[in-house]
């Protein structure tokens, strides 16, 4: 299976890296520019995956009130199936429990079935649909939900 990856809080020196992975995984890649401005909130919390000092993969939330929300989860195509979303995800809800965080919510592709069984696994819940919610291509989003106290 191979060596396991070092979780660390994603740093300003990860922003290339982060912009190639995001070409690597999304039709609509977010920017350089928009990344360094997204690590720079205050309300962003991102944590890196680094196999052999390479970004293999990261996930991503903003934190409003006590509501997580998850921007974005990438782990690059080379380094997929090897539960490194699933690690990155363990690491953003034990944020969000440290944090005392009510729910952690994400949107998902409705064909990611990889990402909708990860999700699953550890505990997020269909709350709903959002149609027509991506683009290239057009697709509805699963709404998915963990509830965290209550």
């Amino acid at each position: 299976m191979g060596a396991e990856p070092l979780i660390t809080k994603m740093r300003a020196g990860h922003a290339r890296a982060m912009a190639d992975l995001e070409s690597a995984c999304f039709s609509m890649p977010w920017t350089l520019a928009q990344i360094e401005a997204e690590l720079q909130h205050g309300y962003a919390h991102y944590w890196a995956a680094e196999l052999d000092g390479v970004l293999a993969g990261y996930a991503g939330m903003n934190v409003v009130l006590d509501e997580g929300y998850v921007t974005n989860v990438a782990v690059h195509p080379v380094y997929r199936r090897r539960h490194i979303g699933e690690k990155l995800m363990e690491r953003l809800i034990e944020q969000s429990l440290e944090m005392s965080l009510v729910f952690l919510t994400l949107e998902v592709r409705k064909s990611n079935e990889a990402a909708i069984g990860m999700y699953a696994k550890l505990g997020f819940e269909l709350w709903g649909t959002r149609p027509n919610y991506y683009s290239r291509p057009a697709e509805d989003a699963l709404l998915m939900t963990k509830e965290l106290r209550g």
